[in-house]
């Protein structure tokens, strides 16, 4: 009987006894071993970032595929399925495929150790290389200097969103440190597209770039993006764009959208894939609201809301979407893991949330437990207590309060598990 993809993966993690263990001698080895499908790729466009990279690579993806390019897309971590990273020629990657794939690569591996995301990020790689497409974007797993996908000798673009403070134990303490790492995808000779940055984090990739001779579309330097009268304005070299604002909520999608196009025009695309770019991209989890399900069937007159966000910087963007929406109160159920900096996530949030319910994660060994959670909510000024579900705090919230405003959030870990409850 053929082992599904989950057993496989499941089996794959007990390979390296570290989660994350940043290195590319693992990757290159397997690589070669693999006879480098890394070298037979699509031109890539590789994104970095701490906060907005998938947003960013998602409206890439709804702008090329608008002009009728084929386009991989490898993005972590998924959501419901482990399938979301791997988009092949614009499909999701079929369970067959994957598992025969990860069979290939395991065997390949013989044994040695290896990371999860390295071997995942080499089956993306080989089935990449194997069925022809226009474009390949690959999202930065985590840093990017020893990042597994930072592989590519010479991709067609390189792209930078907003560095801030997050995995400081992998990264770096400070923004700099962090900001150098992230730098590290520049390659030689090859343009890359930064968004907006702070003063610190900027100076460390415009030495970076001018070591390399990587050229730089540097947001408020070479291209600007605003809201003017309920319209996205970008402006760049080549002319101004008067666009709708971005299907993504959020103000922060609006920076998110400037890289994109920036990317787009870089590459050539006209207003049309610009304007598909900004008003088709699909990315749940970022403010997505939840419209139907059984989550949602239990609170019929409630706004439910889902966001992943889970640092400081997201925290601050979140508050800023809450503070545009039309006055709700606001209940927040959040979970987040025992690695992230909880006071400084919830903080921004405080303003805004009329009370809060913290979660455990299920299934997740590294979840604040939902007491010191409720803790951290109490300790900015938020009234909080624990719950036992997301169910049951959302039950909670509507039985007291059934016109609520339900935002879920601080983990893409407990994000996935909602997606997979709410069917």
């Amino acid at each position: 009987m053929t082992q599904s993809s989950d057993d496989i993966l499941d089996r794959l993690m007990a390979l390296h006894p570290k989660v994350i263990d940043l290195s590319l001698d693992r990757m290159e080895r397997l690589l070669g071993d693999l006879d480098h499908p890394e070298r037979d790729l699509p031109p890539v466009i590789h994104i970095a970032g701490t906060n907005g990279k998938g947003s960013t690579q998602a409206m890439i993806r709804a702008g090329l595929e608008a002009a009728g390019k084929r386009v991989h897309a490898y993005t972590s971590p998924h959501l419901a399925r482990f399938h979301e990273r791997i988009r092949i020629a614009g499909a999701l990657i079929s369970e067959d495929d994957l598992a025969a794939l990860l069979d290939e690569v395991e065997a390949a591996n013989g044994g040695k150790a290896i990371t999860f995301f390295e071997v995942t990020t080499a089956a993306a790689l080989l089935a990449f290389a194997r069925t022809p497409a226009d474009y390949t974007l690959l999202e930065v797993g985590l840093g990017g200097r020893l990042d597994a996908t930072n592989v590519i000798d010479k991709p067609a673009l390189s792209i930078i969103t907003p560095v801030s403070i997050d995995h400081q134990q992998f990264l770096g303490e400070t923004l700099a440190e962090i900001a150098g790492e992230k730098a590290g995808i520049l390659k030689r000779g090859v343009a890359c597209v930064v968004g907006p940055q702070q003063e610190g984090a900027l100076d460390v990739i415009e030495a970076r770039a001018e070591k390399l001779g990587a050229p730089l579309l540097v947001h408020g330097q070479h291209w600007q993006v605003w809201e003017e009268r309920d319209r996205l304005i970008f402006q760049d070299e080549n002319g101004l764009l008067d666009l709708p604002l971005p299907n993504l909520p959020g103000p922060h999608q609006i920076a998110n959208a400037g890289a994109a196009l920036a990317a787009l025009r870089h590459l050539g695309f006209d207003e049309a894939a610009c304007e598909a770019a900004v008003t088709k991209a699909e990315w749940p989890a970022r403010m997505q609201r939840l419209r139907h399900g059984p989550l949602v069937d239990g609170a019929p007159e409630a706004e439910v809301w889902l966001d992943g966000g889970h640092n400081p910087a997201a925290g601050d963007m979140i508050a800023k979407t809450l503070g545009m929406l039309p006055q709700r109160p606001t209940h927040l159920i959040c979970g987040m893991l025992n690695t992230k900096d909880v006071t400084g996530y919830l903080r921004p949030l405080a303003p805004h949330a009329a009370s809060l319910l913290a979660v455990s994660i299920p299934g997740e060994a590294n979840t604040l437990s939902a007491e010191d959670t409720a803790e951290a909510a109490r300790a900015v000024g938020i009234e909080a207590r624990p719950a036992a579900s997301v169910g049951s705090a959302i039950a909670g919230i509507v039985a007291i309060h059934p016109h609520a405003r339900i935002l879920i959030c601080g983990s893409l870990y407990l994000a996935g598990r909602v997606l997979r409850e709410n069917g």
